[in-house]
């Protein structure tokens, strides 16, 4: 069986490693992995194959920048190439960018199926580019693989067949075990940051909702100024957003507010791991956070995650400024909420995906 892989963000590459791991492991299937380029730099990409032991990809598109069309329109056609030159089983694809979309696109249009890791999320808010992908994505998949039964319920709800459904848990649970231990022994981000446990917050910023509106922008720099006062905030900044900032005029930052570059895996691991609370609008940071057990304020007004919610690990705040300072100060303050060991499956995700991959229809 041949199976291409397609990636191009830094949450793929995350997810991919696990799955491309035990899949290069069977021995009876070949893979083929295709990076759109999406995220091109060094701190947002290479260093993510290096440290996660992700071969080099075979086919590197090199496609980044433009507006969504233009981007997804490149890849598709880059991805369309791919596809007639090796002509593989099975296309692989991750999450909700527009790499995922334009993997699927060129797959369908070709007639060779499609499986979908981390199907059936919803935010049902289609003013973000992310919920139009997936939406479509799941509905060009012939193979679903949702990671929870809130996911699941959404596929079904949707209409989607059963039998093309698999609820495996979240392959980023798999990650989170398997590189706890590695990112211990190799970073040193605590140290070469000066950080002691708990004693910081860990903020994370990049969604366009956040950061192509300056009213929301400015609103959430002024609470991470106010959070400032409680502890000093790490900001490892995105590209998107340091574009975003630049833009402003008359807003200034508390100096305790630590702006760095993107970090690796491993570092944020350990950003993660040791961090009083986790302030951030990324999916993938508010699943991490509940894995290493850290309270979670969401700066969104939804989230596709809706079990942290309901157990009390995080909490949707927007940039209201009220709601932001009460729920930080109750993040900090209060007793932890039950952690459940089953909430994203048991550690084991990768290995049911390639279980149901190789025993499908070719």
């Amino acid at each position: 069986m041949k199976v291409l892989t397609v990636v191009g963000a830094r949450p793929q590459f995350i997810k991919a490693a696990v799955v491309s791991r035990e899949l290069r492991r069977r021995g009876d299937a070949k893979e083929i992995l295709l990076h759109t380029g999406q995220h091109f730099d060094a701190n947002m990409s290479d260093v993510f194959f290096r440290e996660l032991d992700i071969p080099m990809p075979d086919y590197q598109l090199d496609i980044h920048g433009g507006g969504h069309g233009e981007m997804t329109g490149r890849m598709l056609a880059g991805i369309e190439r791919v596809l007639i030159q090796e002509r593989p089983n099975m296309v692989l694809v991750y999450g909700d960018t527009n790499s995922t979309l334009a993997g699927a696109l060129a797959s369908v249009k070709m007639r060779i199926p499609v499986a979908h890791v981390e199907a059936g999320l919803r935010s049902f808010n289609r003013a973000m580019p992310e919920e139009i992908n997936r939406v479509l994505t799941d509905h060009a998949a012939d193979i679903l693989f949702s990671p929870t039964s809130t996911a699941t319920r959404h596929l079904l709800n949707e209409g989607i067949a059963p039998a093309n459904i698999h609820q495996v848990g979240d392959v980023m649970f798999d990650a989170a075990i398997f590189y706890s231990n590695k990112a211990k022994q190799e970073s040193d981000v605590i140290d070469r940051l000066g950080l002691s446990r708990r004693g910081y917050i860990l903020t994370t910023l990049h969604r366009a909702e956040n950061t192509d509106n300056q009213d929301r922008l400015i609103a959430m720099l002024n609470n991470l100024n106010a959070a400032a006062m409680m502890l000093p905030v790490i900001l490892p900044l995105h590209p998107r957003t340091r574009q975003a900032m630049e833009k402003l005029n008359g807003i200034s930052l508390n100096p305790l507010i630590h702006i760095i570059e993107p970090v690796g895996y491993l570092d944020m691991v350990m950003l993660e791991e040791n961090a009083r609370v986790i302030v951030t609008d990324s999916g993938g940071v508010q699943k991490e956070a509940y894995f290493h057990r850290v309270p979670c304020l969401t700066v969104r007004d939804e989230t596709e995650w809706t079990e942290l919610v309901e157990c009390g690990w995080n909490k949707i705040v927007g940039v209201d400024a009220e709601k932001f300072s009460n729920s930080l100060a109750q993040a900090m303050t209060g007793s932890p909420p039950e952690w459940r060991s089953d909430l994203y499956g048991s550690g084991q995700s990768a290995g049911r995906i390639i279980d149901i991959l190789l025993s499908s229809p070719q």
